[in-house]
């Protein structure tokens, strides 16, 4: 069988990381553990990996400062997979750029759906964004110019860098304009996959989005807010 693509655990716990290693390999995953951030730091610099699974609490670094990192040169799929259940390191997580948080105790036929509906989506973005077939979609709106074929964003000027999430989701909303989008539907559209904490997900990347291209983000000029409705993004 051909491989469906190569992910890197980075996980202390043994058990957790080969069952996580049994359930992938079996569904035709290629898959190396790290049990500590420095070692999966060091795998990423030799190998190439499509997906990365990422624990929370690990010797040395933690997952939040390993995934600050791994961010800084990688721009592939990140999960993290943690006993931490708290709001607050979810919306943490998710704010350093994971795509996606998965609490333990997990069911292992819902971790391996998460990561093939990530990679599917990770690979449509990038074959999309390789595609050279067709005129370069723009979408130019005052001083905002998104290049949806390059997938770079400049404002007032100068490049803004975005995470995948983000820029699906300003491109998502500046391709469509005065439209108003509830929190579900935007994670629905953007994430396409069911994750705790949606409503949570949806805002973190909005503020971090407002935080790149807003001049005052009390005051948006892009993505307003429609109270107790959702976003939307405002048309010339």
């Amino acid at each position: 069988m051909a491989s469906q693509g190569k992910i890197l655990i980075i996980e202390d716990e043994k058990s957790i990381a080969q069952l996580e290693r049994d359930y992938l390999e079996g569904n035709g995953y290629e898959v190396k553990i790290a049990p500590d951030g420095n070692q999966g730091l060091h795998l990423l610099e030799e190998e190439a990996f499509n997906l990365i699974l990422l624990d929370v609490i690990l010797p040395g670094l933690d997952g939040f400062e390993l995934c600050r990192r791994i961010r800084k040169d990688h721009d592939i799929p990140v999960i993290f997979v943690s006993a931490k259940r708290e709001d607050i390191d979810q919306i943490r997580a998710l704010g350093l750029g994971a795509d996606d948080f998965i609490t333990k105790p997990f069911s292992p036929q819902q971790l391996v759906a998460r990561v093939k509906a990530h990679l599917a989506r990770y690979d449509r973005l990038t074959n999309a964004g390789s595609s050279h077939e067709g005129p370069v979609v723009e979408i130019n709106v005052r001083e905002l110019r998104i290049d949806c074929a390059a997938r770079k964003c400049w404002c007032r000027g100068e490049e803004v860098a975005l995470t995948n999430k983000e820029f699906e989701l300003l491109a998502f909303l500046a391709a469509n304009p005065n439209v108003v989008y509830s929190k579900a539907d935007l994670f629905g559209e953007i994430w396409g996959v069911n994750s705790f904490g949606e409503t949570s997900t949806v805002t973190v990347h909005i503020n971090r989005i407002r935080d790149k291209i807003e001049e005052d983000t009390t005051n948006p000029q892009f993505i307003e807010t429609v109270w107790g409705v959702g976003y939307r993004f405002r048309g010339q």
